[in-house]
């Protein structure tokens, strides 16, 4: 009978099973653990929210530009005032294109409408493209990387919790519920950590990736639009 779990010992174990509770008297280990997966946690939704921010930011800003580019304007005009210094990726494509095919039409007695300028054309729009979409994609793999690591690293702080919390059961020779559950609780809250850190990165990692290969997909498509217009005045100026 001395072994019965009775309210009074239930009602200790419960006031003591706050997340704050549970950190404090976990083992060193399990702490790390934690601390670690809060910090990555932390650093995942900082991300989280700098790409969303980004990207809706890079889609407005290439909406505007194609604006003004459509809108029947120079595109000298247009390159000096946002392709010779561009502010987003849609104009550095734009920048990079028109650049080198105005590089092009300055040396003395090209053919414009020869391969080798739409070749440069082309290679100019394709590299401005890979560098945007690098530079737009930075830490986009940290979101990848602690989607499926953060649960596997809870998963060894409750492997080393629960082997502390049958340690410390055994030296007291007692196995009531009152004891049993708080060592038990502790390890199981980093397990939960480490899913509260892997489902938004996980998660956030196919939405973000998804969103980029669209805007991935737009700057191509402007790209060859733009790249054609050219290669339709390098021949009417031959």
């Amino acid at each position: 009978m001395d072994r019965a779990v009775d309210a009074a010992n239930l009602g200790a174990a419960a006031a003591g099973l706050s997340p704050l509770d549970l950190f404090l008297h976990a083992s060193i280990v399990v702490k790390l653990v934690m601390l670690g997966l809060i910090g990555c946690s932390a650093f995942v939704w900082a991300i989280i929210v700098e790409k969303f921010i980004l990207i809706r930011r890079v889609n407005r800003e290439a909406t505007e530009f194609e604006d003004r580019f459509w809108s029947g304007g120079s595109l000298d005009d247009l390159y000096e005032s946002d392709g010779a210094k561009p502010l987003h990726p849609m104009a550095a494509v734009f920048g990079a294109a028109m650049g080198e095919w105005r590089r092009s039409a300055r040396i003395s007695g090209v053919d414009l409408a020869r391969g080798g300028v739409r070749d440069r054309v082309d290679r100019a729009i394709n590299i401005t493209i890979a560098r945007e979409m690098e530079r737009l994609s930075r830490r986009v793999l940290f979101l990848a990387t602690i989607g499926p690591v953060a649960p596997f690293v809870g998963l060894f702080g409750t492997v080393w919790g629960i082997m502390h919390a049958f340690g410390s059961i055994a030296a007291m020779h007692n196995t009531n519920l009152a004891v049993v559950a708080p060592g038990i609780s502790e390890a199981l809250f980093a397990t939960a950590i480490g899913l509260v850190t892997a489902i938004p990165a996980y998660v956030a990692y196919n939405v973000i990736s998804g969103a980029l290969d669209n805007f991935t997909e737009r700057m191509e498509a402007f790209g060859t639009e733009f790249a054609a217009i050219l290669s339709r005045q390098s021949e009417e100026r031959s």
